[in-house]
């Protein structure tokens, strides 16, 4: 196997130049510069801040319902006539799959190593709603070289025109994967549920996304599991005022979903309550935090790490460009 050494600059990673030498100024310019062009779309003459969008979904404490959430959310988006797919990024317990009763042969490691295509990959659960199985390639993303980087983008392009919105389900915690998968994505949906831990865990989610994002935040705050509505304004606005007070950022707060008994039953039935209950309270409330995300418009950045734009290619581009920084 070709030996291959990444170097880092400006974020990019690079190969070695001919004969295992280290790359030429020149030969550096060009991987960067096809890179950048990929990614932006120039050859193809796409248009800045448009494409494909991405919202990532993630929590400081497991057991918050982070999953159960990004599934009933891709189908509440559905329900609004927006094209979905799921990217199950769970690094510990990928599990999108068991709350649609599936259990998928292949994942994205399957693609990166080319041994399937994305189409032998990805899970159609109903028209218009997709999830790509990461499994072990959530991991593997990490340790990508340039040329593999550009052959898994290409690949992924796929899903541009066919997918309004890749709702992205991460791990729990602070680990620097998922933080990359957030900070790559272009809104973030921080969920949290009215126990002090979690409270806690969540602001020390923001704490690190704040550290490590090189420009501005789109955190959108989701309360789950509250027993009333005041409940969940008073978990939000404890949440805002630490982040306003000691980190300087907003934090949007998009609203709360109840406790409500029919989400265990769902779960229990191997459904999505959304679609198991479509009436039941939890369900409701989902609908109008789908309507409200949906509304939401990123601002494109050009001063954010090199952002392109949205679009398949912009999202792998700072995805791959995070996870390649080592510490």
């Amino acid at each position: 196997m070709e030996q291959v050494r990444r170097e880092t600059t400006g974020g990019l990673l690079l190969q070695e130049g001919a004969n295992g030498n280290p790359p030429l100024r020149g030969e550096l310019l060009d991987q960067a510069t096809e890179l950048r062009s990929l990614v932006s779309g120039q050859s193809s003459g796409a248009s800045r801040g448009k494409g494909m969008r991405t919202i990532a979904v993630l929590s400081g404490k497991g057991g918050v319902g982070k999953t159960n959430i990004s599934v009933n959310l891709a189908l509440a988006m559905n329900n609004m006539g927006i094209r979905v797919a799921i990217l199950d990024a769970d690094l510990g317990l990928a599990n999108v799959d068991i709350l649609f009763g599936m259990m998928p042969k292949y994942n994205l490691s399957h693609v990166i190593r080319g041994m399937r295509e994305l189409e032998d990959v990805i899970v159609t659960v109903k028209e218009d709603v997709l999830i790509i199985p990461g499994g072990a390639g959530v991991q593997e993303l990490a340790d990508l070289d340039q040329t593999r980087q550009l052959a898994l983008i290409d690949k992924l392009n796929g899903l541009e025109g066919r997918v309004d919105v890749l709702l992205v389900d991460t791990s729990a915690g602070i680990h620097r994967n998922i933080l990359s998968f957030a900070l790559a994505s272009d809104t973030t949906v921080l969920l949290t549920t009215p126990e002090p831990t979690a409270i806690r865990d969540a602001y020390g989610v923001l704490k690190s996304l704040a550290l490590n994002a090189a420009g501005s935040l789109d955190v959108n705050l989701l309360v789950n599991m509250a027993m009333s509505e005041e409940e969940a304004a008073a978990v939000a606005e404890r949440i805002q005022m630490a982040a306003n007070q000691f980190l300087s950022i907003p934090v949007p707060y998009v609203g709360y979903i109840p406790w409500d008994k029919k989400v265990r039953e769902a779960v229990q039935l191997r459904q999505p309550f959304f679609e198991a209950f479509p009436t039941c309270k939890a369900s409701l409330s989902l609908a109008g935090i789908a309507g409200r995300l949906a509304r939401v418009e990123t601002v494109v950045r050009d001063s954010d790490e090199g952002r392109q734009g949205r679009g398949v290619k912009a999202f792998l581009f700072r995805l791959t460009r995070r996870l390649g920084l080592r510490d």
